[in-house]
C-alpha cells in the first residue's frame, strides 16, 4: 500500500515536471500566442481525477516552480495556480459528472481567466499592456483537454493510482 502512494506521487510529479517543461520550451513567434498552459491542464486533471493527492498546495508549489523556470516574476503563476486549482477544487464533483467536451469548454473558461489573473499580476508589479491575442491559450486548452485528460486517465489506470 505504501509503495502504491509514493509510486502515485511520483507519477503525479513526473507528470509536473513534463508540463513545466512543455511550458518552457519556445514556441515560433506567431504560434507563441497559441502556446497551451500545460500546467493548468495537467492541474486540472490531477485535481479531479485524485483530489485526496493534488490540491492548492500543489498548485501553488508548481506556479513557484513555473515562475522559476521560465524566469517571471515570482509568485504571479504561484497565484494563478492556486486560484484556479481552487475554482477546480471547489466544483471537481460537478465537473467530474460533465461530459467530456463541457468539461473542456470549462477548463477553457478557467484558463482564459488564469492568463487574466497573470495579466493583472504583472499588470500591478510591472508596467505590461494587454495582449488579447493571449487568449487563444484558452481555445486551444479547450481543444487539448479531451486528448489530455484521455492520455493521463490510461497512466493513471495502467500505474493503478489511487
Amino acid at each position: 500500500m505504501r509503495n502504491n502512494i509514493f509510486r502515485t506521487k511520483l507519477i503525479i510529479w513526473i507528470s509536473f515536471i513534463i508540463a513545466l517543461i512543455l511550458q518552457a520550451v519556445p514556441w515560433p513567434g506567431p504560434l507563441e500566442m497559441m502556446r497551451p498552459t500545460w500546467t493548468i491542464l495537467i492541474t486540472c486533471y490531477w485535481i479531479l481525477a485524485l483530489p485526496h493527492r493534488v490540491n492548492v498546495g500543489s498548485a501553488l508549489i508548481l506556479g513557484l516552480m513555473w515562475d522559476l523556470v521560465i524566469g517571471t516574476t515570482l509568485g504571479v503563476h504561484g497565484i494563478v495556480m492556486s486560484v484556479v486549482a481552487y475554482i477546480v477544487a471547489l466544483n471537481f464533483q460537478m465537473l467530474r459528472n460533465m461530459a467530456l467536451w463541457q468539461q473542456a469548454v470549462l477548463i477553457g473558461l478557467i484558463s482564459i481567466l488564469g492568463e487574466f489573473l497573470e495579466f493583472f499580476g504583472e499588470f500591478i508589479l510591472k508596467d505590461v499592456e494587454f495582449n488579447p491575442h493571449l487568449l487563444w491559450a484558452g481555445a486551444v486548452n479547450c481543444i487539448l483537454w479531451p486528448w489530455m485528460f484521455l492520455l493521463l486517465r490510461r497512466v493513471r489506470r495502467r500505474w493503478q493510482m489511487r
